[in-house]
């Protein structure tokens, strides 16, 4: 199948590797709603010694970072997820040639609709993943965030051994 191009930018793999950003999405969909209707807010299932499953609601970014801004900061976060989307698939469409670096985009990019979706409809993040030692606990998280982690990670990982 041919690849439509327009100035070197390839347009079948940004559907290709959008169509694996909205598995990932619907993961992460589908993962927040099943705990919400699982457990209620402050709940906490202790499934290990080092991790429980909790309900949060993060209305800020990570870190719960302006938490307590009042609100003003959502559609801020909501433009930001949306300029980020749309410069990650002109990236996914330029560097088609690099999997590796694609791969990474598309995670950044479902964990940032991800969220985008949640705060869109929500005007919250749903968190649930609680990893903890001792009486320090990481803040909770979610599969978008992980999305992002991981995906930020590997795009640093491949612009580090590009550059050698």
């Amino acid at each position: 199948m041919a690849s439509k191009k327009t100035n070197n930018w390839n347009w079948t793999a940004v559907f290709l590797w959008s169509l694996f950003a909205a598995l990932l999405i619907g993961l992460d969909q589908w993962t927040k709603y099943w705990i919400q209707h699982r457990m209620i807010v402050s709940d906490s299932e202790r499934v290990t010694d080092f991790f429980n499953l909790v309900v949060a609601y993060n209305t800020g970014a990570a870190f719960s970072f302006l938490a307590d801004a009042g609100g003003w900061q959502q559609p801020i976060f909501l433009v930001l997820a949306l300029v980020i989307s749309v410069v990650i698939l002109c990236l996914i469409a330029k560097n088609s040639s690099k999997p590796f670096l694609c791969f990474g985009l598309s995670l950044v990019l479902a964990g940032a609709i991800g969220n985008a979706y949640d705060r869109m409809n929500l005007g919250y993040v749903v968190d649930f993943l609680d990893f903890h030692a001792v009486n320090y606990h990481w803040p909770a998280f979610n599969v978008a965030d992980i999305c992002i982690c991981v995906g930020a990670f590997i795009v640093i990982i491949w612009e580090f051994f590009r550059s050698k």
